[in-house]
């Protein structure tokens, strides 16, 4: 018997990224039995400097053998992750260089992947229900639960790169070259794809957006010359995210009610409605999307829309079922999730049961000072945590859907898993990202400006552009207010809740700043962008076109190559 097995373009993508990991851990743990030695790090203490500067020594070092004596004798270089990649790349794929390489970045796509598809079908999903129970307006649910979804990995791998030794600058370039990169490229591809259908932008909306974001990044560009920051300071500068949401919101009222009066005198609309809320613009421009495509549901639509169909005898449906699984279940099986389409009792309970269990793993993981009865009790207690919750889990819940009623420990039990697990996703990415700049001798600081605020970013890419062509004007206003309400938030919340974190940690000294000129340029550039679309809009009648999207394309070209050659015409 066969059945007919439709792959369309994502699964072909999630089916290649399940069997590299699958490729990538074979390999690992090939490695690791035929080693004496044990490549997962146990600790990685948070806002703690202890010898960040031996991995400096890696560059007087040329062969492999001499590298690999080198990481036996000195501590771990790179403090974040579990796995120490340059013992594992240099003492065990010196004969196999090239394979070592694909290997690693093969994992890079997967953590990749890993990271945006935790936030996006964890985290968005639990700010999503959180945002319906506790009664949010559009307004303030866009610029808070909306954004930290959308800005979830920049934020995580902020904190992370401010929690590991020495690579607070890497998380500086992340947060600054997500925020080049979606002001300037998406910005400008989205304008020169929207010039023939001459969409207007909202003239207000626009200029508070980019006024608020040049005094954000005024703001940081005092801290970066004064050097330190205390953590008065260090909340003063997060806490600006709330005037923000405060400034949005009385906007909106504003604009709100006086389309209202417009309404009721005029009982007619001549123009577009650019001053709706963010959230009832997206929800009309993924509505006007739906009727123009003629979505609908069902197998047959899904058997129409895959990019080919295969039929398989059962047993080779059932492994193609299986070879998904690996890097969804772990995560399935630690995350509730009470959302009716994905409800599945026997997963619930479960999630419930290994939560806690995960988290006592993870806890003992960051004690390297923890004896075996310490690690026993720990994890002891995790487990009757799991085992009382999944107790309660089956008898409160049914297998038809889920839970009607205490939904807020469910939601609030999702949302705890899925920062837990964003957070060891990023931890492992940062930590791979700066081991890739050591092994190819590249400042780990470009990695971050480059091809990790890259990998967050071209999300937002196709999302906007998506919501922007197909969305009408609606849509295109809420692509361009994302695509500056979004790094406002990644910066202020993102680096705002990284100093004060490392402004306790340091309390009552001052956090000091890493001298890098670098930086500054870059905010330079990214304030040359803003600037470019406060001016170049207005005289454009606030019309979308080529001289927009050309202008700020060339801005983040001469930034991005003019750190390149800065980068490789020093050493590391």
């Amino acid at each position: 018997m066969s059945t007919m097995v439709s792959l369309s373009e994502h699964k072909r993508w999630v089916l290649f990224l399940n069997i590299s990991f699958l490729l990538v851990a074979c390999t690992f743990l090939i490695v690791q039995f035929n080693s004496a030695e044990f490549l997962v790090l146990r600790s990685a203490e948070p806002f703690k400097d202890n010898g960040q500067q031996d991995c400096q020594g890696l560059v007087n070092l040329d062969d492999y053998k001499t590298k690999c004596f080198y990481f036996k004798l000195h501590n771990p270089c790179v403090s974040q992750g579990y796995i120490d990649y340059l013992y594992l790349f240099y003492c065990n794929f010196e004969r196999f260089p090239l394979l070592g390489y694909c290997l690693l970045f093969l994992w890079l796509l997967v953590l990749f992947y890993l990271l945006g598809n935790t936030a996006s079908e964890y985290f968005c999903s639990s700010l999503e229900d959180l945002s319906k129970l506790l009664n949010l307006s559009p307004t303030i649910a866009g610029v808070t639960l909306l954004s930290l979804g959308n800005g979830a990995p920049d934020v995580f791998a902020s904190v992370v790169s401010f929690m590991g030794d020495g690579t607070s600058d890497f998380g500086y370039n992340t947060v600054l070259g997500g925020a080049s990169f979606v002001t300037c490229v998406v910005v400008g591809i989205l304008s020169i794809l929207a010039k023939q259908e001459e969409f207007r932008v909202n003239r207000d909306a626009f200029v508070r957006d980019i006024c608020f974001f040049l005094l954000v990044l005024a703001s940081l560009i005092f801290i970066l010359i004064y050097g330190k920051i205390n953590m008065w300071g260090a909340m003063g500068f997060l806490l600006m995210y709330i005037v923000y949401v405060m400034v949005v919101y009385i906007s909106q009222v504003h604009w709100n009610g006086s389309i209202n009066e417009s309404e009721r005198d005029h009982n007619s609309s001549n123009g577009s409605d650019l001053s709706i809320p963010i959230l009832s613009s997206m929800e009309k421009g993924e509505q006007n999307y739906v009727k123009e495509s003629g979505f609908e549901c069902g197998p047959q639509v899904e058997m129409n829309k895959c990019c080919f169909c295969l039929r398989l005898s059962a047993p080779c449906s059932t492994l193609l079922r299986i070879l998904e699984m690996p890097l969804s279940l772990p995560r399935r099986l630690t995350i509730p999730v009470v959302c009716e389409k994905r409800w599945s009792k026997p997963t619930a309970v479960g999630s419930v049961t290994l939560a806690p269990v995960l988290l006592s793993a993870l806890w003992n993981a960051q004690d390297e000072c923890a004896t075996f009865n310490t690690i026993l009790i720990v994890n002891g207690i995790g487990l009757s945590f799991g085992m009382t919750f999944g107790v309660l889990a089956c008898a409160t819940t049914e297998n038809s859907g889920p839970p009607k009623k205490c939904l807020l420990p469910w939601l609030a039990a999702g949302f705890l898993m899925s920062v837990t697990w964003s957070y060891i996703l990023a931890q492992e990415l940062v930590g791979l990202l700066v081991s890739l700049g050591y092994i190819f001798g590249i400042s780990p600081s470009i990695l971050g400006l480059t091809v990790l605020s890259w990998g967050n970013s071209i999300g937002d890419l196709i999302t906007n552009l998506i919501l922007a062509v197909n969305g009408g004007p609606e849509g295109a206003q809420v692509a361009i207010s994302g695509c500056y309400a979004g790094p406002i938030f990644n910066i202020l919340f993102g680096l705002g809740l990284s100093l004060v974190g490392s402004a306790c940690y340091a309390y009552p000294s001052p956090v000091v700043i890493p001298k890098d000129p670098y930086l500054l340029e870059t905010v330079g550039f990214l304030v040359g962008g803003l600037l470019w679309a406060l001016v170049v809009l207005p005289r454009r009648n606030m019309r979308l076109d080529w001289v927009l999207g050309g202008g700020l394309l060339a801005i983040y070209l001469m930034s991005v190559s003019s750190r390149v050659i800065q980068t490789f015409s020093s050493p590391i």
